[in-house]
């Protein structure tokens, strides 16, 4: 019987600590009221309570959750009605004003976000909400974030998920979306073909310009090739001239120099050469001075003997 007795109150005793004590896991916290009066907030770690006149009211976690509004209508500024759905990143940051802020804080903020959305989409039309979707998460964010200070909740972002117009818009949406593809293609190809005939153009002009220069610079070397030429035969003639008056020449041999100068010049293209009288002069006395003294006579010495004529015979007579 004692040892029934012990068993008994050993029981008692765990069970009442089992009661009494309170182990609250990481990221979470809980609210405790003494007496249907709120008194404080448990954080992690290991808790007593004193029962029957503490409980616990709310536990709830700090970890940042999510919240997946589903589709629902929302009209434009130029009465387009569309669905648009959001996803709000929110967290608790304070355990007592999110168990007394609001009855149910969750619910509350959906509907917040939802009546929110409408106003914002409904100062913009169509096209300013589908390119605004930036703008309007920041707005509602910071809407959000203020309104629910007061319920414990942090509003972290909001993202519109989805926007789907109505099925005409989107038909609409996508012919003007081709045309649109269309003008793309058509002024690319147009900026192609204008860089073709460009390109082509500047190829033809440099072209041009090297076929230019190639012709240029072969005359500039025809030109120095043949002021060389006339330079080397002028150098040539000097020296001939200059190696004549050393060798003693006399007037006579150069006059006649001057005679085969003009002779070489003529090349066989004139019928007629014109020489001065001074060279005539000089030639015929040069001819005359020849034919006195024998001396540069060109012709052979006739070599036949002179018949024998036979003398008469004074016999006959």
């Amino acid at each position: 019987m004692p040892f029934l007795i012990t068993v008994l109150v050993i029981a008692a005793i765990v069970a009442i600590l089992a009661v009494c004590i309170k182990i609250v896991p990481q990221a979470h916290e809980c609210v405790i009221e003494f007496l249907g009066k709120y008194k404080t907030t448990w954080t992690a770690g290991i808790h007593i309570r004193i029962p029957i006149f503490e409980r616990i009211v709310n536990t709830v976690t700090t970890k940042e959750q999510v919240l997946d509004s589903p589709p629902q209508p929302v009209i434009t500024k130029d009465n387009v009605t569309m669905q648009i759905d959001t996803v709000i990143y929110y967290a608790v940051f304070n355990a007592k004003l999110y168990a007394y802020g609001a009855v149910n804080p969750i619910s509350a903020l959906a509907n917040l976000a939802a009546t929110t959305l409408r106003n914002l989409v409904g100062e913009l039309e169509l096209d300013g909400t589908l390119t605004s979707r930036d703008t309007i998460n920041a707005k509602m964010t910071e809407i959000l974030d203020d309104a629910t200070d007061k319920w414990g909740i942090k509003v972290n972002h909001v993202e519109l998920r989805n926007i789907i117009p109505p099925a005409e818009i989107q038909n609409a949406m996508e012919k003007q979306m081709k045309a649109e593809r269309d003008r793309r293609e058509t002024l690319l190809q147009a900026e192609g073909h204008k860089a073709a005939a460009i390109t082509r153009a500047e190829g033809d002009k440099q072209a041009m310009i090297l076929a230019a220069e190639g012709e240029r610079d072969a005359r500039i070397a025809r030109a120095e090739g043949e002021a060389r030429a006339i330079f080397l035969a002028k150098k040539a003639e000097a020296d001939g001239l200059k190696a004549l008056r050393e060798a003693g020449v006399d007037s006579t041999v150069l006059e006649l120099k001057k005679y085969d100068a003009l002779v070489a010049m003529s090349n066989g293209r004139a019928s007629k050469i014109i020489i001065p009288t001074d060279v005539v002069e000089m030639t015929k006395s040069n001819v005359i001075f020849s034919e006195a003294s024998g001396l540069g006579d060109a012709t052979q010495p006739d070599l036949t003997p002179d018949p024998v004529i036979p003398k008469d015979d004074p016999c006959c007579d």
